[in-house]
């Protein structure tokens, strides 16, 4: 596997390829492509060729001057697969990047043959909109050791969490704080507002929803809303928190592959 980087427009794109068809990657919130799917990408990029592009504010993008927008998020990835020589592609989109990845293919149908949605919504909800909020607020002041300790305990599966000790949970706190990048609270940001449902009815591709269900942060029922309004979609459980690529990457990677090998 090989990767290079370029730049288009404030876009930072990650490119791996295998001569296989075209993969695109839409991030969560406060990650990037490295973060949220380097567990998985030698896996993706064995039989596809992979683009990704880090978002205003983290890995290599600059953080942005004003709010972010959905559709700009999407024309970004659509623009480096374009860089790339992509002319139709699949889009595997995780957390606030299957909003992305959603948007990517009701703005661009003739040119999305899949989708894959990982721990996503449709709207944010009630729960997840007041969490985003003090995201946010917090981001803002830049309290990272408290946003950490914010979301800590709703991203990681009940499992995992009362199965550290307090000097381990200590320093995931510590690690997770020192790891958001500078636009953290500008991803954040997009979750409220966010809703989609229209779009996901007028969608026509096949689609897979992965739902992560120990996961605290998007609630099992804003996941599977989803399946219910993008016709005809497959809904696949992982018993994970809100990261599978830190709690089970291997199970993560094959659901994807089968299903896009299909």
């Amino acid at each position: 596997m090989s990767t290079d980087t370029s730049r288009t427009a404030y876009a930072r794109t990650v490119r791996t390829e295998s001569g296989g068809p075209g993969l695109l990657l839409a991030h969560g919130g406060g990650g990037s492509v490295e973060s949220n799917f380097g567990a998985i990408l030698d896996d993706l990029a064995a039989a596809h060729s992979v683009v990704g592009v880090d978002y205003p504010g983290t890995g290599g993008t600059p953080r942005a001057e004003g709010p972010l927008d959905l559709d700009e998020l999407a024309d970004q990835l659509v623009a480096a697969a374009d860089a790339e020589g992509l002319d139709r592609f699949a889009v595997l989109g995780y957390s606030l990047g299957g909003n992305v990845a959603v948007r990517v293919a009701a703005r661009y149908p003739e040119r999305v043959t899949a989708l894959v949605l990982t721990a996503t919504f449709a709207r944010a909800g009630n729960r997840l909109g007041l969490a985003a909020d003090l995201w946010v607020a917090l981001a803002e002041r830049g309290e990272r050791d408290l946003l950490a300790r914010l979301l800590v305990p709703l991203t990681l599966s009940e499992q995992v969490l009362e199965g550290l000790t307090p000097e381990e949970l200590e320093s995931v706190v510590t690690a997770t704080a020192a790891s958001f990048p500078p636009g953290v609270g500008d991803h954040a940001a997009l979750v409220p507002g966010a809703d989609l449902r229209a779009e996901l009815a007028r969608i026509d591709v096949p689609a897979l929803v992965i739902a992560t269900t120990e996961d605290r942060l998007v609630p099992l029922d804003r996941q599977l809303e989803i399946a219910q309004r993008l016709p005809g979609a497959e809904v696949a459980e992982l018993p994970t928190g809100h990261l599978p690529f830190l709690e089970r990457p291997a199970e993560w990677a094959k659901l994807v592959t089968d299903f896009l090998a299909r």
